[in-house]
């Protein structure tokens, strides 16, 4: 069961305040919903795990900092104010040097670790 999310319909969502609301790395959250797609922000810092997402393509809009994705044949590099698809069952792995401040696109129930599962595995559907 999904919760709905506790801003009223007429305010608009500021994503920085909702970003100094979480205190820990690689724990995205929700802060919006359209149609079957989630708007989640997360801070991150250091490396992720390789992964795929085999039934959908994942945004990255990144808000500060700058974020490095890797694939297995190059990297692409996102500074704030840029957004990037990956697109589905491409394998990849952020990476931020220092601590980054992004947003994330994706389909509901959509895992953030992929196929890979493990201790990086974020539990869905936390909004904030």
């Amino acid at each position: 069961m999904t919760q709905q999310s506790p801003t009223p319909a007429t305010q608009a969502i500021n994503l920085q305040q909702k970003l100094a609301l979480i205190d820990e790395h690689w724990s995205p959250r929700v802060v919006a919903e359209m149609n079957d797609y989630q708007f989640k922000v997360v801070r991150i810092e250091g490396d992720f795990i390789w992964h795929s997402h085999a039934d959908t393509d994942e945004a990255f809009f990144v808000l500060e900092g700058q974020l490095r994705i890797d694939f297995r044949d190059g990297h692409v590099l996102l500074q704030a104010g840029e957004l990037y698809v990956v697109p589905r069952g491409v394998e990849h792995k952020p990476y931020a040097a220092q601590e980054v401040k992004m947003m994330l696109i994706e389909p509901r129930g959509v895992l953030n670790t992929g196929e890979e599962g493990g201790e990086r595995t974020a539990q869905n559907d936390r909004w904030i």
